[in-house]
């Protein structure tokens, strides 16, 4: 492969900027909704060091994510406030030691950080409950609008700004956070372009590294050598300025897929493009997840692995056996970014779509991924040979020259345009795609040996 010709965008704070004045706007509408006052200040802490166990070795330091996204600070020990009747913006820095600067190096003006990060004012960290009172307090005590919300991803609560005195104030922790994750759920042109570089590099890695893998945790780690005749499934992405992507590729690890992976990786492909064809504002996220259950199970109807009536292989939730997860999630400064359950969308009960981290409508400026995937998983194929009713569907004698297969996975970053969507990852995905990078040809190949032409919704078509 030739040398990547890609080179990191710049990274405007307007960036952020814009995101503060979004997340003001939508604030006064929900306040005014509620005839309440457009006043206040929002309040964020943002991340501190986390030393390793009882350690005083420093992990490699991650801004929070809702700050990140409203300041774009990376270092850590910052406060960061919004007001809203004005929309000025204000820091607070933490005040190091002087002997920061023996160990850690310069020590930072605030002015730095006021002109590095575009925003009104910056002080110290130990002056909040002072500048707050001072600035803002002029109708009595200001009302300070913290972060206190459930990540629907995770179960875990984020955590309310906390400083020396704010008892001193009037708090509301049930406002901000369901307004800021909605703002995150709609990316700008600037967002996109740093997550659009990000699926680049990922795309450029995907091809280059095609022998490192994405299998395994803490208990069972990726120490399996592989073999002639295995699938590799990798996953992975880059992230650039806190945004990131998520790509996966599957492919034979020798250089040419055998019969059995063609079935279930073409069957997978189908799904996934089949998906992406269908993608537009206005689509429910649930019905693309059946959409990607239903291609996958005819395909393995087709190839005799099922067998009998695909509808009544739905109405049995067979799909889940194959595709437990959920069909994708929401991409931006987190991988599984929030707002995939707002306010009054609940999640479903049922085996495969209980996995989705989101079943909302799609919207323009929404970046999701497409992750389809077909596993030969033993817990599931016993736990469903034992029931009477679903076990007829599946021709055992076929699941069985599949149950080593492991299983295969594709995974894109789609953005959503007003009239369908648009692919930001550039990955090999046809099998003779697959195969001609495999045996060193280059990518993208050339147009000379390519049989399709660019398609609507980020896909190809036969030429």
């Amino acid at each position: 492969m030739a040398p990547s010709s890609l080179a990191p965008p710049a990274v405007p704070m307007e960036l952020h900027a814009g995101n503060r004045h979004r997340l003001v706007a939508a604030l006064r509408d929900r306040l005014s909704a509620s005839a309440r006052p457009h006043r206040g200040l929002v309040l964020l802490q943002g991340g501190e060091e986390q030393t390793r166990y009882c350690t005083d070795h420093l992990e490699l330091f991650r801004q929070e994510s809702y700050f990140a996204y409203l300041f774009g600070v990376r270092e850590p020990g910052f406060y960061g406030a919004i007001d809203i009747a004005s929309g000025k913006s204000i820091l607070f820095a933490p005040r190091l030691p002087s002997d920061y600067a023996v160990w850690m190096g310069e020590i930072k003006p605030l002015s730095y950080f006021k002109d590095t990060y575009k925003v009104d004012m910056v002080f110290y960290v130990d002056e909040i409950a002072q500048v707050l009172q001072d600035c803002f307090g002029d109708d009595g005590k200001p009302l300070l609008f913290l972060l206190y919300g459930k990540n629907t991803d995770s179960g875990n609560y984020s955590k309310p700004a906390s400083f020396e005195g704010i008892k001193k104030f009037d708090t509301d922790l049930s406002i901000l956070h369901p307004v800021l994750t909605e703002c995150r759920v709609i990316k700008s042109d600037m967002e996109l372009a740093l997550i659009q570089y990000a699926n680049d590099v990922s795309s450029e890695a995907h091809i280059e590294n095609s022998a490192v893998l994405h299998y395994g945790h803490a208990a069972a780690p990726n120490d399996r050598i592989l073999n002639d005749g295995d699938m590799a499934l990798m996953d992975m992405g880059a992230e650039y300025h806190f945004y990131g992507s998520d790509i996966t590729c599957s492919y034979p690890i020798n250089g040419k897929f055998n019969k059995k992976q063609i079935v279930i990786y073409n069957a997978v492909l189908k799904a996934h493009n089949d998906v992406i064809s269908h993608m537009r504002p206005g689509v429910n996220w649930m019905d693309m997840h059946k959409l990607a259950e239903r291609a996958i199970l005819e395909s393995l109807e087709k190839e005799q692995i099922l067998r009998g009536d695909v509808d009544d292989m739905m109405a049995r939730r067979l799909g889940a056996i194959f595709m437990p997860h959920g069909l994708g999630h929401l991409l931006g400064i987190d991988t599984h970014d929030p707002g995939g359950y707002p306010e009054g969308l609940e999640k479903p009960k049922e085996p495969g779509l209980s996995s989705l981290r989101t079943t909302r409508e799609l919207k323009e400026g929404m970046v999701i991924t497409v992750e389809p995937g077909c596993y030969f998983i033993d817990a599931l194929l016993t736990q469903v040979r034992d029931d009477p009713v679903s076990s007829k569907f599946f021709n055992w004698e076929e699941v069985e020259k599949y149950k080593s297969f492991g299983g295969v996975r594709i995974e894109s970053d789609l953005y959503v345009t007003a009239q369908g969507c648009r692919n930001l990852t550039n990955c090999p995905r046809e099998i003779w795609e697959i195969e001609a990078v495999m045996a060193g040809a280059p990518w993208p190949l050339p147009a000379s040996s390519s049989s399709a032409t660019p398609a609507e919704n980020g896909m190809s078509k036969a030429s």
